[in-house]
C-alpha cells in the first residue's frame, strides 16, 4: 500500500474510533442519567391483604434505603386491609402478611391501578408480595 493510502486509511480509522468513543460516552451518560432519575424518583403503591386470622402485616413504607428498607408492622389488622405508601427509586414494594389460616390469604401490590404482584394462600405466607420497583422497569 502506498504511503498516502496508508495515511488516509489511518486517518479514517482514527476518525471512526473517535466517533465510536463519542457515541459510547454519550450512551454511558444517558444510562447514568437514567440511573440517577430512577434512584431519586418517588412513586406510590397500594398494598392490599385479604383473609382471616391475620396476625400481622409487615410492609415497606418508604423509610430506610433500597438495600435496607425500614419495615413497618400492623398487628391484628382488620381485613380487608389496604395501605398506600410512597417509596423511592429502586426500593422494592413489599407486603408480607402472617396468618393462622393461610388458605384464604391474598396479598397484592398495586401501582397506577394495575396489580404488579399478587400471591395467594401458602405462597403469600412463604414470601408475601415483593415486586420490582416500577421506576426501574
Amino acid at each position: 500500500m502506498k504511503r498516502t493510502a496508508r495515511t488516509a486509511v489511518s486517518a479514517l480509522a482514527v476518525a471512526g474510533l473517535a466517533l465510536g468513543l463519542s457515541a459510547c460516552t454519550e450512551a454511558a451518560e444517558k444510562a447514568a442519567d437514567q440511573v440517577d432519575k430512577s434512584v431519586n424518583e418517588s412513586y406510590e403503591v397500594t398494598y392490599e391483604v385479604t383473609g382471616k386470622g391475620i396476625e400481622s402485616i409487615d410492609y415497606h413504607a418508604g423509610d430506610g434505603t433500597a438495600m435496607e428498607p425500614k419495615v413497618q408492622s400492623e398487628k391484628k389488622p382488620a381485613t380487608p386491609w389496604k395501605k398506600t405508601v410512597k417509596l423511592r427509586g429502586i426500593m422494592p414494594p413489599a407486603v408480607m402478611p402472617v396468618s393462622l389460616t393461610p388458605a384464604d390469604l391474598t396479598c397484592k401490590v398495586i401501582y397506577q391501578g394495575k396489580v404488579i404482584k399478587e400471591a395467594k394462600a401458602e405462597q403469600a405466607m412463604a414470601g408475601g408480595c415483593v415486586a420490582v420497583s416500577p421506576v426501574v422497569g
